[in-house]
């Protein structure tokens, strides 16, 4: 793979996914931050963002001691499970099959569950909204660790890909500072619905790369990847939202 190719390939996935992620991460620390004080929304997010690291340093070398076929064909599974799992909800979601993520009901729904936890105090830190902020930001994380473990592993490009989820995170965090309040504006699903199709089709090309198959075009056969991947959830998307009407017209006949 051409280094140029090798950096956007890694970057851009990790970039993606992780702002999905800190999108959703920010939420519950704000609602820390809010509720019980920015001290333990603080001091948790950086516990966890601590941890996420160590596991990104332990984890990331030691892969690059298995045979690059068997990983890459093990990793492609991996990003094909996952990028479809996102691919599934932004495609429902937008097929009208469930409803829409909705960042701000989630910020206000955490503010009171925050607000009605009974106040426990250990040394001066309020263990409620630290443990609240570290699970939030340890759980989003390890999807991004995951990512970009993955992603770096398979293409031998693990720095550019951790530089794409570092930039994702202070982009969000920044935001969230300026504007303490959830990024709601943010077209989540839309960027699950990319981060999905952009993950299923680097899976499926690492998975014929660890089989030894002769890619049409090398590297760009990627982009035909996207193109397909993209085609099937936008045909899927009309599909549902006829199928929603479908039944819709149906309920309103039977209600006659």
């Amino acid at each position: 793979m051409h280094p140029e190719t090798q950096f956007w390939t890694a970057t851009l996935p990790a970039f993606l996914a992780s702002t999905v992620e800190f999108v959703e991460a920010l939420t519950v620390v704000l609602a820390v931050g809010i509720t019980r004080g920015w001290r333990p929304a603080i001091i948790g997010s950086i516990a966890a963002v601590g941890l996420l690291g160590l596991l990104v340093l332990l984890f990331g070398p030691a892969l690059a001691r298995f045979p690059i076929a068997w990983l890459q064909i093990a990793v492609g599974w991996l990003l094909i499970l996952f990028g479809m799992r996102w691919l599934r909800k932004a495609i429902l979601r937008a097929g009208g099959a469930i409803s829409m993520h909705d960042e701000m009901s989630a910020f206000e729904q955490q503010k009171q569950q925050l607000q009605d936890s009974t106040s426990s105090t250990r040394r001066g830190l309020d263990v409620v909204g630290f443990l609240a902020s570290f699970k939030a930001v340890t759980l989003e994380g390890l999807e991004v660790v995951f990512i970009v473990i993955a992603v770096g592993a398979t293409a031998n490009a693990l720095i550019p890909a951790s530089v794409g989820a570092a930039v994702a995170g202070i982009l969000v965090v920044a935001t969230g500072i300026v504007l303490q309040r959830p990024l709601s504006r943010v077209p989540e699903n839309s960027l699950k619905l990319v981060v999905g199709v952009m993950l299923s089709a680097f899976g499926t090309f690492w998975i014929g790369e660890g089989l030894r198959l002769k890619w049409v075009g090398e590297d760009l056969a990627i982009l035909g990847l996207i193109a397909g991947y993209l085609f099937i959830s936008v045909a899927s998307i009309a599909l549902s939202r006829r199928l929603q009407t479908s039944q819709q017209a149906e309920a309103r006949v039977s209600q006659t």
